[in-house]
């Protein structure tokens, strides 16, 4: 009778007397009665060869090991460590080591002087309104990020069913009519425009992306009840291609994801911190530098697009009625601090004060003569007078 518990001594003594014979009794005329055996007993006839004898090779069962054996079964990791020795990747002694580190201080100054450098080297002004701002994309990468969101914006109103108005539509030419009179005076007249009038009455919104990609929703024409109010709206939108926002809104983001993956960084020894730092850190920015710098845009907007339909004889008067209105059918009212827009109030104000500048210029233009030849015309056709020039 034979006791296999290990691969020690009495192992063995199994294997000297396996090979001394032709064939071993099966193992089921053990009589004992414990748990290992009761084990073996379960085992097929083992029939002696040439080949060694080997250890069983799924692990037996927890019973027949001790308690310090059972570790050679658990999990390890890449390198062969036992996964409850595993240690963290950053450690709060390992951070410290680093950040005392003279080399870690080297990398930093160097770090900040080329960020530095860097910064300044890209600082421009915008056109009409002579801001100073940082920006890195040129008129190509802009371009081919516009053509991306009007893929997008197609494929999505796809989707969604919706629908563009055809060219003749009543809604699609009085769009047209304002842009063919505003595009001349915004210096972009070399763009291929195209003008896309969706159909969604309950929708107010407009926008132009890069490359001169038009939308409007038919919601916002009830509200901008005359070709001037319709023109502040439009000229505010092209206003943002002329000064470029979308190249400094993606300029800006390569200093704020910096910011923010070297706070998540920071916090990497702190269990769940990068994910905590990453869901609250980005918001923070975003109240920060994000909406402070959209609200600067669309003020920006607001003006340059304010001077360019003062040039193309509309009424710049009209921009603050629009926005009056606007104000009265708001629905929600959204703490500007957390808002991208400036609060229409904020809007009507800073619009009064350039009222008298957007006047000037509408002056100095042609449309003075343009205008009072026109409104003597309306006044003749009403009194069925008829005009020879």
């Amino acid at each position: 009778m034979f006791k296999v518990l290990s691969r020690g001594p009495a192992f063995a003594r199994l294997w000297g007397a396996a090979r001394s014979t032709t064939r071993v009794a099966p193992l089921c005329s053990i009589t004992t009665t414990t748990r290992s055996q009761r084990y073996l007993s379960q085992t097929p006839s083992l029939l002696t060869s040439s080949i060694p004898i080997r250890a069983l090779s799924r692990p037996p069962p927890s019973g027949l090991l001790r308690r310090g054996q059972r570790r050679h079964y658990q999990g390890y990791d890449r390198y062969g460590r036992p996964l409850h020795d595993v240690k963290p990747l950053i450690t709060a002694d390992g951070f410290k080591r680093v950040a005392r580190s003279p080399g870690t201080h080297a990398v930093v100054v160097l770090a900040f002087g080329g960020a530095c450098i860097f910064y300044f080297a890209n600082l421009e002004t915008v056109p009409v309104s002579g801001r100073t701002r940082f920006n890195v994309y040129g008129a190509e990468a802009v371009r081919e990020a516009g053509e991306m969101q009007y893929k997008a914006i197609l494929y999505q109103l796809e989707q969604q069913g919706g629908r563009i108005l055809p060219e003749w539509d009543w809604r699609t030419t009085r769009v047209r009519k304002v842009m063919e009179k505003l595009i001349p005076f915004s210096g972009m007249a070399g763009e291929d425009w195209e003008i896309y009038v969706i159909d969604d009455p309950k929708t107010a919104n407009a926008f132009v992306l890069p490359g001169g990609k038009v939308f409007v929703f038919s919601g916002i024409l009830p509200m901008a009840r005359s070709d001037s109010a319709l023109a502040a709206v439009l000229g505010h939108e092209i206003a943002h291609n002329v000064a470029d926002h979308v190249s400094e809104r993606m300029s800006q983001a390569i200093g704020t994801n910096i910011l923010l993956y070297s706070l998540m960084a920071l916090t990497g020894f702190i269990g769940f911190g990068p994910l905590l730092m990453h869901y609250f850190g980005s918001r923070l920015l975003d109240i920060t530098f994000g909406n402070p710098m959209s609200r600067l845009q669309e003020s920006e907007a607001d003006y340059i697009g304010l001077m360019m339909m003062a040039e193309a004889c509309y009424d710049p008067a009209e921009a603050v009625k629009f926005w009056a209105y606007m104000e009265s059918a708001k629905v929600a009212d959204v703490p500007e601090w957390l808002s991208t827009h400036p609060s229409n109030e904020n809007r009507i104000k800073k619009i009064q004060e350039w009222l008298p500048e957007a006047i000037d210029r509408r002056k100095q233009s042609d449309c003075h003569t343009t205008t009072a030849f026109a409104d003597l015309f309306k006044r003749a056709l009403s009194r069925g007078v008829i005009i020879v020039g």
